[in-house]
């Protein structure tokens, strides 16, 4: 038997999975069933569109079903590092300075299941992440990029 993956989040963020999951099964589902019960009676199936394209979304809702029920079986949740205040850590937000322009941003670390950069998350398993992992405040950091390499400081840890 395979080992499934943990995904790691904060308890927001599997909260968020739960309330999607609860949305999913309650109004999603019921609402393709719906399409899929109207475009049956269009009639002959073998060129109805409508049946396609409510199938399709049915076959949608099932796959993103499974795929959050097994995030939240598989959730680790991230539990802040009161220990080490300073240390860049999963959950954390880490505000760095881009050297040598000054220019400052702020993210927090979570796991790929919660990354949403738009929302200032970003996965872990980011190149950024992954350089500012287990250094600490003041510290300079060179992050390896796709697009080349920057050099940061870190400002604060919270």
């Amino acid at each position: 038997m395979a080992v499934e993956k943990s995904y790691y989040m904060t308890e927001e963020g599997k909260s968020k999975l739960e309330k999607e999951l609860h949305h999913l099964k309650t109004e999603r589902r019921q609402e393709v069933v719906e399409r899929i019960k109207v475009a049956r009676d269009f009639g002959d199936l073998s060129e109805n569109s409508e049946y396609d394209a409510a199938k399709d979304d049915q076959a949608f809702v099932e796959s993103r079903i499974s795929q959050v029920e097994k995030m939240i079986r598989n959730a680790v949740i991230i539990e802040n590092d009161t220990d080490n205040p300073d240390i860049v850590s999963l959950g954390k937000s880490v505000t760095f300075q881009e050297l040598p322009s000054g220019d400052e941003e702020t993210y927090t670390i979570v796991g790929s299941a919660e990354a949403d950069p738009f929302e200032g998350k970003i996965s872990n398993d980011s190149p950024m992440a992954k350089s500012l992992l287990g250094h600490q405040k003041g510290t300079e950091v060179t992050v390896v990029t796709p697009g080349g390499d920057i050099q940061v400081k870190i400002v604060s840890v919270d």
